[in-house]
């Protein structure tokens, strides 16, 4: 063993039995906490059953510890009321079902209100039956149940070109279909006659080096087809030893896919072919010659043109291409470029309109994610649909009889830049109305006629408060619930503390938690702990209430725990996020320490001479970054399974944030090169079997530590595959690495 460095396997030189066992006990009494935990918080489960007639519905809420109770609402004046009678109707249930039955805890679903007052019908012990309060009896009923809650339809996926050694697609008249086979495109009569099927090649020129390949797209006229064409590539492979598989004793070789960075990739492009000619018909690819991905392919209405999204490789280049049906000329119909990423991942939708030949269209291009409205003709913006500083996080519906979208917004209601709010909103901008209005993070389901919604809103310091609202406004009718935490807060548990400090540019708000134990004694001083993940694709820090976290379990340990989103994170707007821009080093860590010295400035409690950090995957890697780069402040740091370098990790995911080609960038950001600017203390964690993060990444920091002579300590877990730190022998020696560093 190298003497820089202890290598833990089994067991750790060093550690006192009565420190281990310390930690197993404290471990354990927090599991045992955070079980115990969501029992505790009361009426926040709130389960409704609609009337058929749309006047009343009932509801079931956790009323109690192991128990619920049936709440009625009027819906024409939002009157709340008991549903009936819960003791007679226990009683009767009892006597009819010849079972035990419990008031506080009656076993009924598929409730349904009757027209008079009190009756009801439902299904206990996996039969139907009525409750009639005036009898007090309960009978058999054969009635169907009740309807069920509905939820907007969810955005369709994209689906680009794939291959397979035979697709095939009716054409609109049902008269032909085509198929992709041996590489080539044919087509061939619908119906089938008793003789083999006669096909007529479109194609000659395929081969298994250059094939055609689906999606096969008829024009609405059935005279005119796209499809795609792609050139097979060789697929990086990296090897993974599984060194004690359970049904052997001999180690594997596991062999996986894994594209990286750099990686060639394969391209398919459309091709267009006119049927009733059978000839192609050539396109100039000049407007999408080097896509990641090409999606969203249609047709017009009048079969004069197909059009498709082309995503650039490096992601600074989308746009709506339109190819002329009879000419193959293309156009661009829509065009976003970026000297730094387009978002293509989770901020890219396209929703045409064919009656009126108009687009709607979701980009960034004013520095916030909005929604436009274009003509399709020339390509002109007609109207920004949605503006502001705050985002569209999701368009959830298009009325297009109505002219009117129902959105997803983040940031709208100036209280925090994350909470998720809804709202409806017409083609031409006018007539935003929001549907939830309360400080908090949202989210809505539909009554069945889609005339209600149940909006449920928390926050990290609130428990959840579910409202009925009119649909068409947002107009609230009542609170149905409100959360109660009282319970939990009784055993020493508080509820996570937001806070709020300017950024690096001392203007920008950053926005984070703080997390204390149970046994919080605000006369003492605490260790403060960082629990990061800074990957661009979203934002981490919990905006929701929840009893219980891992930052729970770890604060348990006698820390402060503190969660941040610092610059570079997604969903504030595009100068916020563009920080990530071949950057990923950064990791919003000059945001971050000066939101912890910000903290700790009023709360004596907090100790800056111990901090700790730890992390996950890119929260791995940003835990390391922040020991390199910012040793003077992190002193302590548990790294999971880190995509150390962007350059061994998937290429998806980095080249979005750290681009293509394959740059410098990618050498000054990574955490192998920069490995001799260690100076604190540092656990490395993997699992053997990752197929997320090729596990090979970490043991390059760790060829790259020794090599500068380093003290850390390295912990691969064997059999585990990614976020091998959440293992419980993984969170054991986590938890054992931060006391044993940072508690005095």
């Amino acid at each position: 063993m190298h003497p820089a460095h202890s290598i833990l396997l089994l067991s750790t030189l060093g550690i006192s039995t009565v420190l281990a066992m310390d930690v197993r006990q404290e471990l354990e009494r927090a599991d045992h906490l955070g079980h115990e935990a969501a029992s505790l918080l009361l009426r926040n489960q709130v389960h409704l059953f609609w009337s058929a007639d749309n006047t009343s519905v009932l509801y079931r809420v956790n009323a109690r510890a192991n128990g619920h109770e049936f709440v009625r609402i009027d819906l024409t004046n939002g009157v709340k009321s008991p549903a009936f009678d819960h003791q007679v109707l226990a009683q009767a249930l009892a006597k009819a079902a010849g079972r035990e039955v419990r008031t506080e805890s009656l076993p009924l679903d598929d409730v349904q209100a009757c027209k008079e007052p009190g009756n009801i019908r439902f299904r206990a012990f996996d039969k139907p039956w009525r409750f009639d309060a005036a009898s007090a009896s309960v009978t058999p009923d054969d009635s169907p149940p009740g309807p069920a809650a509905a939820t907007p339809p969810p955005r369709a996926a994209r689906h680009p070109g794939r291959h397979h050694s035979e697709a095939v697609d009716l054409s609109p008249d049902g008269k032909w279909r085509a198929f992709i086979r041996d590489h080539n495109l044919a087509i061939g009569p619908a119906v089938q006659g008793s003789e083999a099927m006669v096909l007529t090649l479109l194609s000659t020129d395929g081969s298994e080096e250059d094939s055609y390949c689906e999606p096969v797209i008829w024009s609405p006229d059935s005279q005119k087809l796209i499809c795609f064409r792609a050139k097979p590539v060789e697929e990086r492979q990296i090897h993974i030893v599984q060194s004690s598989p359970p049904d052997q004793l001999q180690p594997k070789l596991l062999t996986i896919g894994y594209p990286k960075p750099g990686d060639a990739i394969r391209q398919p492009k459309p091709r267009l072919f006119d049927v009733t000619g059978h000839r192609e018909i050539a396109i100039n690819d000049a407007l999408f010659n080097n896509p990641w991905e090409i999606s969203e392919t249609a047709w017009n209405a009048d079969s004069s043109e197909v059009s498709f999204i082309y995503n650039q490789r490096g992601h600074q280049v989308m746009r709506l291409v339109g190819v002329h049906g009879d000419t193959g000329v293309a156009r661009p119909l829509v065009e976003e470029t970026s000297p730094t990423f387009i978002n293509y991942s989770d901020k890219t939708y396209l929703h045409r309109l064919p009656a009126t030949r108009e687009l709607l269209w979701m980009s960034e291009r004013d520095g916030h994610n909005h929604i436009y409205l274009i003509d399709e003709s020339s390509g002109q913006v007609k109207c920004q649909v949605t503006k502001g500083d705050w985002n569209v996080r999701e368009v959830l519906e298009v009325d297009e009889k109505g002219r009117q979208l129902l959105l997803k917004t983040i940031g709208y209601d100036g209280h925090n830049p994350y909470y998720m709010h809804f709202a409806r909103v017409n083609f031409d901008g006018s007539g935003f109305t929001p549907l939830t209005e309360s400080c908090g993070q949202h989210k809505i389901d539909f009554s069945p006629d889609h005339q209600w919604i149940i909006d449920t809103w928390s926050r990290v310091d609130q428990p959840p408060v579910v409202e009925l609202r009119h649909a068409a406004d947002g107009k609230l009718l009542t609170v149905i619930e409100s959360g109660d935490d009282s319970a939990l807060v009784k055993t020493g548990w508080s509820r996570p503390e937001r806070f709020t400090a300017k950024g690096r540019d001392g203007q920008t708000d950053i926005h984070g938690i703080i997390i204390r134990p149970t046994r919080f004694d605000p006369n003492k001083k605490y260790p403060v702990i960082e629990y990061i993940y800074a990957g661009p694709q979203d934002f981490f820090v919990p905006q929701s209430h929840t009893p219980w976290s891992n930052m729970n379990t770890v604060a348990e340990l006698g820390f402060i725990i503190v969660s941040i989103d610092g610059m570079g994170t997604n969903w504030r707007s595009k100068a916020f996020h563009n920080v990530c821009w071949k950057n990923l080093a950064d990791s919003g860590f000059p945001d971050r320490i000066p939101w912890i010295k910000a903290a700790a400035a009023t709360r004596p409690w907090m100790d800056l001479t111990r901090i700790g950090i730890f992390g996950g995957s890119a929260g791995g890697q940003s835990t390391l970054a922040g020991l390199l780069h910012h040793g003077d402040f992190y002193k302590v740091g548990v790294a999971d399974c880190g995509c150390h370098d962007n350059r061994m990790d998937k290429t998806w995911w980095n080249e979005a944030w750290m681009g293509w080609p394959v740059d410098d960038s990618y050498a000054s950001n990574s955490n192998v090169v920069n490995a001799a600017k260690l100076t604190g203390k540092l656990m490395l964690v993997v699992g053997e079997l990752d197929h997320n993060v090729d596990p090979a990444s970490t043991a390059q920091v760790v060829g790259a530590l020794e090599k500068a002579g380093k003290d850390f300590d390295f912990l691969p877990i064997i059999n585990s595959d990614h976020g091998a730190a959440e293992s419980p022998y993984g969170k054991y020696r986590r938890a054992e690495f931060l006391v044993r560093h940072l508690q005095p």
